[in-house]
């Protein structure tokens, strides 16, 4: 190895190891590139902890019985619900604390992250007390068999129950995001799925004096790592190293600025609620089949998970960028980092597509030796695997006109492919043409690569650069 390459590599291990710690908060100025890179790696690591957690939980659950993992497909896609609704909040939080610490106005930056994270816990409460009351008629709405919702409602019920959890853990994450406190999110998922990961095995199973709880035992899990890390935030918040920094002061009610927030939000509520309620009548649609399909295509999902978290990730950076270069007063630059994280991140979803293209048997092999979870299972992965490089762009201009404070442009485009297209789709292709579950895999492809081309067609006439917040 020449003095030379020795020299590169050292370089990219320092502006790793930097990126890692959050050692440069300032992206408005310098290198394009190297914001994208410092931003984009404690992002790519924070949703790569979501995944690789989503992956063990499944292998762990996968254990108990095919109805435990049909379980949580069913719940997940409830609860993705929920996931709207913490994600259109928090998509909110990052455009207007991105934008105030553009305009270098930290005390607007915190105000917003304090109305934020009270709207959050109003909600969570709300649909908590439903999760906790019908949670077996959540499960048989979805679907599911008396068999399953006795063996699982357990679980829905503390999911959906302890729902705070994932919303406040979304909601304080894209404060720090907006902040351009990227590795302070990731080092809080480090510390909330590590732990989930340690006590998966122990309530599933039930280790030493902890009773074996199965499928029930995975939400105790979940719920103690999420509301760990939140515990975390908080500390962090009052006590620690974040741009926001927030004192008993600041937690007062402010009208004006949670009314900016809620306007703001509820398009990106409204956007999410398009994409994954068309998600829930998707899994409505697989549970027709029985539960070997349904388990597979739960099992496919959660596998693309590990790439799509990464994606989701560089999509992120993306976000915050475009925020902060919008409050400095630099849209040009906003936009160009829209194109350079698209490029980069086009460039790892083909990677991967290729992988599982390849070896999609053998991947879902692993979670699941029954011939029909692992043939539905695999034929899903491929299929959707199709269009990932046309997802790449479309997750990364997405998230830029979330950033910018346009969540109304993604709501519409997500309307057209999701409900317009996705949905009657799946429908007639898997049971009026008799194409079953295949019918509902095209359809979340070409409806991805169909919302992936609106958005680029959108994002090009630059309406998103005159948004204010």
């Amino acid at each position: 190895m020449t003095s030379q390459n020795k020299l590169t590599i050292s370089k990219i291990a320092r502006a790793f190891v930097d990126a890692v710690m959050g050692r440069q908060s300032e992206f408005t100025t310098g290198s394009i590139r190297k914001a994208v890179f410092m931003l984009s790696i404690p992002m790519i690591l924070e949703m790569m902890m979501e995944s690789i957690f989503a992956i063990v939980d499944i292998a762990y659950v996968s254990q108990v019985s095919v109805n435990a993992v049909a379980t949580i497909g069913l719940t997940e896609s409830v609860i993705t619900l929920v996931y709207a609704i913490a994600i259109g909040l928090s998509m909110a939080a990052t455009a207007v604390v991105a934008r105030r610490i553009g305009e270098q106005d930290v005390q607007g930056a915190r105000r917003a992250a304090v109305q934020a994270i009270l709207l959050g816990i109003l909600v969570a409460i709300s649909i908590g007390i439903i999760g906790l009351l019908f949670a077996k008629e959540i499960l048989g709405l979805m679907g599911g068999e008396p068999d399953l919702i006795e063996e699982g409602y357990g679980y829905t019920q503390l999911l959906i129950g302890g729902n705070i959890t994932i919303v406040l853990l979304f909601l304080i994450n894209a404060i720090f995001r907006g902040a351009g406190d990227a590795s302070v999110a990731m080092w809080t998922l480090v510390l909330s799925n590590g732990l989930n990961i340690i006590l998966d095995p122990i309530f599933i199973f039930g280790w030493g004096p902890v009773p074996e709880f199965g499928v029930t035992g995975a939400a105790i899990a979940t719920n103690i790592g999420r509301g760990t890390a939140v515990i975390f935030q908080m500390g962090i918040l009052f006590f620690g190293w974040s741009r926001i920094k927030l004192g008993i002061g600041d937690l007062v009610i402010r009208l004006k600025v949670m009314i900016n927030l809620i306007n703001v939000s509820l398009g990106g509520i409204a956007q999410f609620l398009i994409g994954t309620s068309s998600w829930v009548f998707l899994m409505r649609i697989m549970s027709e089949f029985g539960s070997e399909v349904l388990a597979g295509y739960t099992i496919a999902i959660r596998v693309m998970m590990f790439t799509f978290m990464p994606a989701w990730g560089m999509s992120n950076a993306a976000a915050t960028l475009v925020g902060q270069n919008l409050g400095a007063k630099k849209p040009d630059r906003a936009e160009r980092s829209v194109w350079i994280t698209g490029k980069y991140n086009a460039i790892f979803m083909l990677s991967v597509s290729l992988v599982y293209l390849i070896f999609a048997p053998q991947i879902i092999s692993l979670f699941s030796q029954q011939l029909e979870v692992v043939e539905n299972g695999a034929l899903c992965l491929q299929v959707v695997a199709a269009g990932y490089l046309f997802y790449a762009y479309g997750m990364v201009i997405s998230q830029a006109f979330n950033g910018a404070g346009d969540t109304s442009t993604p709501t519409k485009i997500n309307f057209i492919a999701f409900w317009l297209f996705q949905l009657p789709f799946a429908y007639l292709a898997s049971m009026t043409f008799d194409l079953g579950a295949l019918g509902v895999f095209l359809a979340i492809t070409l409806a991805e690569v169909l919302l992936s081309v609106i958005a680029i067609i959108w994002f090009r006439k630059g309406y998103w650069k005159k948004v204010q917040v």
